[in-house]
């Protein structure tokens, strides 16, 4: 949930754009031609037209300018840097502490990666994707990426957002994704689907569902290949991915060929040791979780549904997962926990934890190295099974 929410992205000048500026470190990036977006991609996160380097503005290594908070002594100076500009930005009052309107208007950990690309002069990479949307069912819209200047038929990945299913939104995202497609070569189907508090559950698994159905019977209209599609989600949006996957093989739907779990939510249990060690830590803690629960499920019932608390679902079955973790992160815990039993169901994993950094680090390969080696281990489990 990066630090998520319907971010202040929004009122960027160029948000689009400027989104572009996290997904790679690496070679390329990607052109936004939605039918949405207004912003041309010479326009830099301030809105001025991007100008030529010179000595003056050449990146600088991302540091700190304090000491590490009491809930992170371990925190990377990379990571540290973003929350540091996180916490500048959000102001005093806790996340848990408004209401989902006014936290889908605060600033988020993907605002606070492009403040601190400007902060230490990081240049916006160059663009490599093409977009444009789709309505699945009312309600309910996808935004397709496809590779700038791909040529025949594609693999198809349908990636679902974080936000815990009450905050953000698919621009929030929209540096994962692009990291994705950059390094995947692949199709990427991001979805919107409907959120709570307006929308409680199960909408937003049902939504998710449709959209994965939706795409089996219409990659063909965009170039994708429907016998090669992967599932794909961050923090609330890796729960939707699992659950996804567990709603297909129940309904004899045809599975996914992979599925990518990026620090998903896959239980109830508020008192796990990582709830415990992360009760202070930014952009996600144990009261912020519990306030997602709080606007999303209808009642705490809901919270043993097999859909949320995967660790106790029946996971036979599933496809072959890539599943990632992180150090100040309540929903470590959980997640390692996932990745046991999938495997004792008989699933192959592949499981990565990453020390020094935060929930929400995968979209920041332009700061955090780790998030650079976490994309390049998703994408590469990714383009294997789709092969």
């Amino acid at each position: 949930m990066r630090q998520f929410f319907q971010s202040a992205s929004a009122r960027w000048a160029a948000p689009v754009a400027a989104l572009a500026l996290l997904a790679s470190c690496s070679s390329s990036q990607t052109t936004e031609t939605t039918t949405s977006a207004a912003a041309s991609d010479s326009t830099s996160t301030s809105g001025k037209p991007a100008t030529d380097s010179s000595a003056a503005s050449q990146p600088m290594a991302v540091k700190p300018s304090g000491p590490a908070p009491a809930w992170g002594k371990g925190l990377h100076p990379e990571m540290q840097a973003v929350i540091e500009q996180l916490t500048a930005m959000s102001g005093p009052t806790p996340m848990a502490k408004l209401t989902p309107a006014e936290a889908r208007k605060a600033p988020s950990a993907t605002d606070a990666t492009m403040a601190t690309m400007q902060k230490f002069n990081i240049p916006t990479p160059p663009a490599t994707a093409d977009t444009m949307s789709r309505e699945v069912m009312p309600g309910v819209k996808v935004r397709i990426y496809t590779p700038k200047g791909a040529t025949g038929t594609l693999p198809v990945i349908v990636y679902y957002h974080g936000g815990g299913w009450v905050i953000a939104n698919l621009d929030t995202y929209d540096p994962s994704v692009r990291a994705l497609v950059e390094q995947t070569g692949a199709i990427i189907v991001s979805v919107a689907y409907r959120q709570g508090p307006e929308h409680k559950f199960p909408t937003a698994h049902n939504d998710s569902f449709a959209a994965y159905q939706w795409v089996l019977k219409n990659a063909a209209s965009f170039k994708g290949d429907p016998t090669k599609v992967a599932v794909a989600g961050e923090s609330a949006g890796g729960n939707l991915a699992c659950a996804v996957s567990m709603m297909a093989r129940d309904k004899k739907v045809q599975m996914p060929k992979h599925q990518l779990l990026v620090y998903p939510i896959a239980g109830y249990d508020l008192n796990t040791p990582s709830y415990l060690a992360n009760t202070e830590t930014k952009p996600l803690n144990k009261d912020l979780m519990a306030w997602f629960f709080k606007y999303y499920l209808r009642t705490p019932a809901d919270g043993k549904s097999p859909i949320i608390d995967l660790v106790h679902a029946n996971l036979k079955g599933l496809p072959a997962t890539t599943l990632i973790t992180d150090q100040y992160d309540p929903l470590m815990s959980e997640g390692k926990m996932l990745a046991d039993n999938l495997q004792k169901a008989g699933v192959a994993v592949k499981y990565q934890n990453y020390d020094g950094v935060t929930h929400e680090f995968f979209g920041m390969a332009a700061v955090v190295p780790e998030a650079k080696q976490a994309q390049a281990l998703a994408s590469g489990e990714l383009k294997n099974a789709l092969k």
